[in-house]
């Protein structure tokens, strides 16, 4: 529904309460869940529904396509209708922008497969994407990024969030997570969580929110002065999913002649090399022309042996400002070769598509700016909000999974009441990592979160498939799933090897992958449903006694 919002309107809410929108809807979907509820033999009243949420964590395609397979089980065990809420960060909202492209989709989980399983963008389709964000005042790697997952990983659509603020309740109510880049760097914890809905966007802890149609539109001091157009679906996705953003994410894995730390240049100059390679990786999956590919594996030799040739003998000695100078040669080297490899292709789509890629890759990676957004607390007059966001005139929002890679912050407190979280956990890192870091962020904020027996931890090397964290009077219960487990792995050492093999940062996983990290997913729910009636019920008499 497209809002005729006016120049000088008051348009930021603030307040810790549901906004409008979303407290109309979750009345509704209360419904679906009632005759769920009863459907199973739960006894259950119009005033005792639970507030049951699905969090999904990160964990790039891996996490992607678990999700899928965790929703469809839960469908196929009429399951999927006793949550009130649905939400993700970066992996697990590809796979949830894409099935919300379905009205009706909790309904047709059939679907969802095949659309994981077979949807692509075409890089031609891709290209006109790029070519008319291009236009715009704030085109970043992210843009880059958006459009080459959803090329290689999860097609999305053109649509915009905030179109699904009109929809039935026939679905969960979805929540997206990011995190603002400046003060998860340098900023009060406070100004890091960010959610977006259908019908609002803004900062979970500081109670600040704009509609989402509005996110991005110039604003100051709380005021409306000019109506932008929304992000679309894969902008979003690049938004959501872009732990690349991330300075220590980027240079992962730094060769040891590279790794000064208390020189940047270096950084730069591997975080160049990173975005290039991950570029080549992409376009080589999404090529349709196999003789494209031995072309794209000679870009890709090529960088990574410039990168890796040791270049330290020219770094002996020199001040901080020569080796800046010598740094910058080498990136334009690395930038020059990557032209000069472009050139001698052939002419045909192939070089015309990856050419135009490329260059508008090689400005950003320069800049190194990732989803840039016109901040609407911008001068906005509140003691409560950080300098790096009052002041400023735009935002980064990037991958919330570098915080919490679970959205618990969304889920805890008062505002959304949970009485029952489902947290399939998809990560790559340490198991129950996200728990104790969300315990940690909890009681900075004096928020419930339900208490981590030590004994769990010691799992952590290879972790059951399911736990149970009692929640209290206040804080949830958690249901805690990891996806690969002592079912699925005979032993810490296949656990390792496992994880490794479904890694986040891959290129896009084969046919092979994908239905073996499906048929997982789908697993570990039907395995676990006797576990999830048995929470689900408490849940219930859990809301009787709140009420």
């Amino acid at each position: 529904m497209e809002r005729n919002t006016t120049a000088s309107e008051k348009a930021v809410r603030q307040s810790q309460s549901l906004c409008d929108g979303e407290r109309e809807f979750v009345q509704k979907r209360k419904q679906i869940v009632l005759e769920t509820l009863n459907s199973l033999e739960i006894n259950c009243t119009e005033n005792s529904v639970p507030h049951i949420a699905l969090l999904g964590s990160g964990g790039g395609q891996r996490a992607a396509v678990a999700m899928v397979g965790t929703l469809y089980q839960l469908e196929k065990d009429n399951l999927l209708d006793t949550l009130l809420y649905l939400a993700g960060v970066s992996g697990s909202t590809w796979s949830m922008a894409s099935v919300y492209s379905d009205p009706q989709w909790s309904t047709n989980m059939d679907g969802a497969i095949s659309k994981l399983l077979s949807d692509r963008l075409e890089l031609e389709e891709a290209l006109a994407w790029l070519n008319e964000r291009e236009k715009d005042e704030y085109f970043s790697l992210t843009d880059i990024w958006a459009v080459l997952t959803s090329v290689a990983i999860m097609k999305q659509d053109l649509r915009r969030l905030s179109d699904e603020a009109d929809r039935n309740a026939t679905n969960p109510y979805p929540i997206y997570s990011a995190i603002e880049k400046h003060c998860f760097s340098d900023g009060s914890t406070e100004g890091k969580w960010f959610e977006i809905s259908p019908h609002e966007a803004g900062f979970t802890e500081l109670g600040l929110f704009v509609e989402t149609s509005l996110l991005g539109s110039n604003f100051q001091s709380g005021e409306l002065l000019e109506k932008k157009p929304e992000m679309d679906m894969v902008k979003l996705q690049g938004v959501l999913g872009s732990a690349m953003a991330d300075e220590k994410t980027a240079t992962d894995a730094i060769p040891p002649w590279l790794n000064v730390d208390e020189d940047s240049s270096f950084q730069k100059y591997w975080r160049a090399y990173k975005i290039l390679q991950k570029l080549a990786g992409l376009i080589g999956h999404i090529s349709k022309e196999p003789a494209d590919v031995p072309d794209l594996n000679m870009m890709y030799k090529m960088i990574t042996d410039m990168v890796n040739y040791n270049h330290s003998a020219r770094f002996h000695s020199n001040t901080s400002e020569e080796r800046q100078e010598i740094l910058q040669e080498l990136s334009l080297e690395l930038l020059a070769a990557v032209n000069t490899w472009c050139e001698d292709q052939q002419d045909g789509p192939f070089k015309r598509q990856v050419s135009a890629i490329i260059k508008q890759v090689i400005p950003l990676i320069h800049k190194w700016e990732w989803g840039t957004s016109r901040n609407f607390l911008y001068q906005f007059q509140d003691p409560s909000i950080p300098p790096c966001l009052q002041s400023n005139e735009t935002i980064h929002l990037i991958d919330a999974g570098l915080l919490i890679n679970v959205p618990y912050p969304s889920f805890l407190g008062d505002k959304r009441d949970i009485d029952l979280i489902i947290a399939p956990e998809y990560s790559a890192g340490n198991m129950f990592e996200t728990l104790t870091i969300a315990r940690n962020y909890s009681a900075e904020l004096k928020k419930p979160f339900p208490e981590i027996d030590d004994a769990i931890l010691r799992d952590r090397d290879w972790p059951k498939d399911c736990y149970v964290l009692e929640g209290g009077e206040t804080a949830p219960t958690i249901i805690y799933m990891p996806l690969f487990n002592r079912r699925n792995c005979k032993d810490a050492e296949e656990f390792k090897a496992t994880m490794d093999k479904y890694g986040t940062f891959q290129l896009p996983y084969t046919q092979e992958k994908i239905d073996f990290v499906l048929e997982t997913a789908k697993a570990n729910m039907k395995n676990n449903k006797e576990t999830l009636l048995r929470e689900i019920k408490k849940a219930v008499l859990r809301r009787q006694n709140k009420e």
